[in-house]
């Protein structure tokens, strides 16, 4: 047996932690936890950071755009600058979805990491993480791959609920060598299932486990000229979907249910992220080429787009409106791992909170739990809300569309009213509360 290494580079901070995964929610994590002034390493198993934020591109749009400025206001503004720095198109309109922006996806992990570098953040790349060592409800080291040893005060997963590639194949159509490389990097592994807490698991329309991630991308230059060009102008185009390829589209298996409507059947929508999006889960190839325009149409990502997609929700932790996970004394969780929750904002939001908290418990302060006159307090209190109340976990949250939308604009949460939103952040008292370094 290989005896263990020990990792030690750690700087002057009496605040160590370890966020594990970094997807969109574990880059949040880590720059709000170095902001209130810890020692964080930030550990990713793959090669790029961004995780399915890497396939995304789009925010701002319908409620997100509240989300984002309510982010900004309570001082994390950092990474949806960041975001807003490399959008390809702003206030676009599509199908259900107004006000929205589209960032490069070929551009943004550069963006995000060297945001989290001068915020000084050590950036542990192809680390995957494997197990943890704990003794009764709190966790003292992981160990990755290799047998390396990681210490940490506290830690935060997270890890995401896609993957690994057994997943797909049980509750999907296979492994659709998606942007998540499991077979490359190895399996995702759960912090918090490794910690014997119990998950929870989504479930699709239909009552089987997971949701299919919503949308593909196509290489732009297999799309026809006129596409090509009339995509990048204004950073939609919508294709009449024939009749007789309508019923192929599986609205119900879909995480992103706020694009799960009638208009996605009968349109086939694309927009400009730096690839073509296609905001279908999957679409047989030889059926997408009989669309006019469409004829030499390629997929992107993932590369076996015409039969399948990512199955995501299959790992969802217990935890309160503090992120803090239930049945553990120093483990948070963050994005997807949080609740069922949808889009990058959401990410971004829940990773915020989870890294100033995680810096809060190592002080021995009251952890942060933002207020529900905020759209930001209101979205995690309700999704959880529902979570515990619903005997499934069919319905997915999003400040976007879907079932909290609808429920921004009954409380009046929805405007995109600046200065109104900096008002509201102000009275509730968490003007730049993220950005205010605790140490």
């Amino acid at each position: 047996m290989k005896k263990a290494k020990a990792f030690v580079n750690w700087g002057k901070s009496v605040v160590k932690v370890v966020v594990v995964g970094g997807g969109w929610s574990g880059c949040a994590a880590a720059w709000a936890a170095a902001k209130a002034g810890a020692d964080v390493v930030l550990l990713e198993r793959t090669d790029l950071l961004l995780g399915t934020g890497l396939v995304g591109g789009i925010f701002r749009n319908n409620g997100r755009y509240t989300a984002a400025e309510e982010i900004i206001a309570l001082g994390g503004g950092a990474i949806i600058h960041g975001m807003d720095s490399v959008a390809r198109h702003k206030n676009i309109s599509f199908p259900g979805h107004e006000h929205a922006s589209l960032y490069d996806v070929t551009l943004i992990e550069s963006v995000i990491k060297s945001i989290l570098l001068q915020q000084g953040v050590t950036i542990r790349t192809q680390t995957r993480v494997t197990d943890v060592i704990r003794y009764g409800r709190k966790i003292y080291q992981v160990m990755a791959d290799g047998g390396e040893v990681i210490t940490g005060e506290v830690f935060i997963d997270a890890t995401g609920t896609a993957g690994p590639m057994g997943n797909c194949l049980t509750y999907g159509n296979g492994c659709a060598m998606c942007v998540l490389r499991c077979p490359s990097y190895g399996p995702r592994v759960s912090l918090t299932a490794r910690a014997q807490v119990k998950e929870r698991m989504g479930q699709k329309a239909d009552g089987s486990f997971g949701a299919m991630s919503g949308s593909c991308k196509l290489q732009k230059d297999s799309l026809a000229p006129d596409v090509r060009a009339e995509l990048e102008k204004s950073g939609v185009v919508l294709l009449p979907m024939p009749e007789r390829l309508r019923e192929k589209i599986a609205l119900g298996k879909k995480a992103c249910t706020q694009y799960a409507i009638p208009e996605y059947q009968a349109t086939l929508v694309l927009l400009d992220t730096g690839h073509a999006k296609m905001m279908t889960s999957y679409f047989d190839l030889a059926d997408l080429r009989t669309i006019p325009g469409l004829e030499l149409a390629r997929f992107a990502d993932p590369y076996a787009g015409g039969r399948g997609n990512s199955v995501r929700y299959l790992g969802i932790a217990p935890c309160d409106n503090t992120l803090k996970v239930t049945g553990m004394d120093n483990l948070f969780c963050s994005g997807e791992k949080s609740g069922i929750m949808v889009g990058h904002s959401e990410a971004i939001l829940t990773g915020l909170l989870s890294g100033h908290n995680a810096v809060r418990h190592c002080l021995d302060m009251e952890y942060l739990e933002l207020p529900r006159t905020l759209a930001a307090g209101d979205y995690i209190a309700y999704v959880h809300e529902k979570m515990d109340q619903l005997q499934s976990l069919t319905v997915r949250y999003t400040f976007s569309g879907a079932e909290y939308f609808m429920r921004m604009k009954e409380l009046s949460l929805y405007t995109t009213d600046r200065e109104a939103i900096e008002t509201r952040v102000a009275q509730a008292g968490m003007t730049g509360i993220f950005s205010k370094c605790l140490i």
